[in-house]
């Protein structure tokens, strides 16, 4: 039994023939247990093989006799004399013996399979816990990465305000000494869409919404990785717009970092239910 996640539920049974009312029971069993995944069953039944005798079977052993006749015939009339097979040279023709199977009810073995169907379930359940378990962690981790990279980009831009508003300064001084005929109301607009197109506090106050979203999402153990994909997107996007507006070597190479470490979340909320 083997299962990857999907959207939806996805059953593949391969199952031997002659084992009636296994497949329904087993395919009842599985989509009352799960609700997504593509899961794969897979039984192969091997037989004893000394389960039955030896036997002949009668149209392989005409067909042989009937070639080993057609032969003989041929070289006579060709002048070539060929001495009669013997009954060993004809069962050593392959398919002339075979193997015989006993005849068996297969309903015993039907009723030990389906008896076996809930443990075979809670099995499968018990390992995608475990795997669940081992990526909860791991998307923990990355979260509190992004947690803590978006922390850094808070205290960078931070400091960086007492720099911009200077550089802003000068620039202004030198402009208004450069130009004797301006518009101070234009001035404060001009200063105002650079403001805004600097600051990126907005983004990291949703960075920081992401965050404690995605770690709620995490903990809860209903099923989330649709939310959690939709959130990786917004992590992203809010990711994006800080790089564009950082303006600083230290601020975009915090968004890089926090590019990367949002790929990787990403990654793994593809394998979350």
């Amino acid at each position: 039994m083997r299962g990857v996640n999907a959207r939806g539920l996805d059953l593949r049974l391969r199952l031997p023939d002659g084992l009636g009312g296994l497949e329904s029971a087993l395919r009842g069993a599985l989509t009352k247990a799960f609700a997504r995944g593509n899961i794969s069953v897979a039984l192969r039944l091997t037989h004893n093989a000394n389960a039955g005798a030896l036997q002949l079977d009668p149209f392989q052993l005409d067909r042989v006799l009937a070639a080993f006749e057609q032969v003989q015939e041929r070289a006579f009339a060709m002048g070539v004399t060929l001495g009669q097979p013997s009954a060993a040279d004809v069962l050593a023709q392959g398919g002339v013996v075979v193997q015989g199977v006993a005849d068996e009810d297969s309903s015993l073995l039907v009723r030990v399979l389906m008896a076996d169907i809930d443990v075979l379930v809670a099995d499968f359940t018990a390992m995608r816990s475990a795997e669940g378990d081992a990526l909860q962690a791991i998307m923990r981790d990355q979260i509190a990465d992004i947690d803590r990279l978006t922390n850094a980009a808070t205290a960078t831009a931070t400091a960086r305000r007492t720099e911009v508003s200077t550089n802003l300064t000068v620039s202004l001084k030198r402009i208004v000494a450069d130009v004797t005929d301006i518009d101070p109301s234009r001035i404060a607009q001009e200063l105002a869409m650079i403001a805004v197109k600097s600051d990126v506090t907005e983004e990291l106050d949703r960075l920081r919404a992401h965050v404690a979203a995605a770690r709620s999402l995490i903990d809860d153990p209903a099923p989330a990785g649709r939310k959690l994909d939709f959130l990786a997107q917004e992590f992203n996007r809010e990711a994006n717009t800080l790089c564009s507006k950082a303006g600083s070597v230290d601020l975009t190479r915090i968004g890089l970092d926090l590019k990367a470490v949002i790929d990787q979340f990403r990654e793994q909320v593809q394998n979350v239910e």
